[in-house]
């Protein structure tokens, strides 16, 4: 007969510390996801917002680019990942115009955590994450 007195605590240690290692980094992978995803739904909003209240194109550009900047900031955003697209509708018009509705799309991607950059492998084990918003522009904006 086996003395196994105390084995049972080792056993609990153990599938314990192998369950929650996976569940600990699912948290902390989904964290910062999440992170990224709320970052580029808010310069979507935001950047569309800007580019609609300015005056003319040429503010427009400027606000944007700052709204990106301190966006990026905030939520620990690579500014050299961001991909940024700007269309209007109707097509035939020049975008940003007076009375076009403007859909910007905001999109990157999220490097997950404590994977190194040996071969690629950060670049690889990413995850895209994207934000859009649509904004109408005054029929009176001086951008035309």
């Amino acid at each position: 007969m086996m003395d196994d007195d105390g084995s049972a605590a080792l056993e609990f240690i153990a599938v314990g510390v192998i369950l929650l290692v996976p569940l600990v980094y699912l948290i902390i992978a989904l964290g910062a996801i999440q992170e990224q995803a709320l970052g580029v739904e808010a310069a979507a909003r935001h950047t569309a917002r800007a580019i609609a209240l300015a005056p003319d194109a040429a503010a427009a550009a400027t606000r944007s680019e700052r709204v990106l900047a301190s966006i990026s900031e905030q939520y620990g955003i690579d500014t050299e990942s961001i991909d940024v697209s700007v269309t209007c509708t109707p097509i035939e018009v020049a975008c940003p115009s007076a009375g076009a509705t403007m859909t910007v799309v905001v999109a990157t991607s999220v490097a997950l955590p404590l994977i190194p950059p040996i071969l690629g492998l950060d670049e690889t084990a990413s995850i895209g994450v994207e934000g859009s918003a649509v904004q109408k522009i005054s029929r009176l904006w001086g951008g035309g």
